[in-house]
């Protein structure tokens, strides 16, 4: 049997500019609209991220209260963060999404996580269940709402 990868990802060209699509994942009001996890319920208005070091608050299901502290950014382009308990330092994975455009109306978007940090042995199991798979859902979901955007 072999070893699980500890960095999964999906990527996908989107028909939308890198504009609009980052925008949907920089407002956390927004993710969960397109999580195809199902695993966001809510997030505040008003905390669009903008640069390092930003800490935005998200509540996943079922009522657990994260922080996601920025640790890539760069506009348009980037986004990477890594979630905790509220006051808490980072558990060890780490959420990106880059995005490549291709055109003025195309965009590759490419979705990863990376848990080779983790070491929370009571987190391994939902880390080990998220798959490329799960990624492609909220890519996939991306894609939709950018077309509605």
């Amino acid at each position: 049997m072999s070893e699980q990868p500890m960095v999964v990802s999906a990527e996908l060209e989107i028909a939308a500019d890198a504009a609009t699509i980052f925008e949907l994942i920089a407002d956390p009001s927004l993710q969960p609209t397109w999580d195809g996890n199902d695993n966001l319920a809510s997030a505040a208005p008003g905390q669009r991220v903008h640069a390092v070091g930003d800490v935005f608050v998200m509540v996943n299901k079922p009522d657990r209260v994260r922080e996601n502290h920025i640790v890539e950014f760069e506009e348009g382009r980037l986004i990477a963060w890594q979630p905790s308990l509220p006051g808490g330092e980072p558990f060890g994975q780490l959420w990106r999404w880059e995005l490549t455009p291709l055109s003025s109306e195309v965009t590759l978007v490419k979705h990863s996580y990376d848990w080779s940090q983790l070491h929370d042995e009571a987190r391994l199991e939902r880390a080990r269940a998220t798959t490329s798979e799960k990624l492609m859902g909220s890519v996939e979901r991306l894609a939709e709402a950018a077309s509605n955007h």
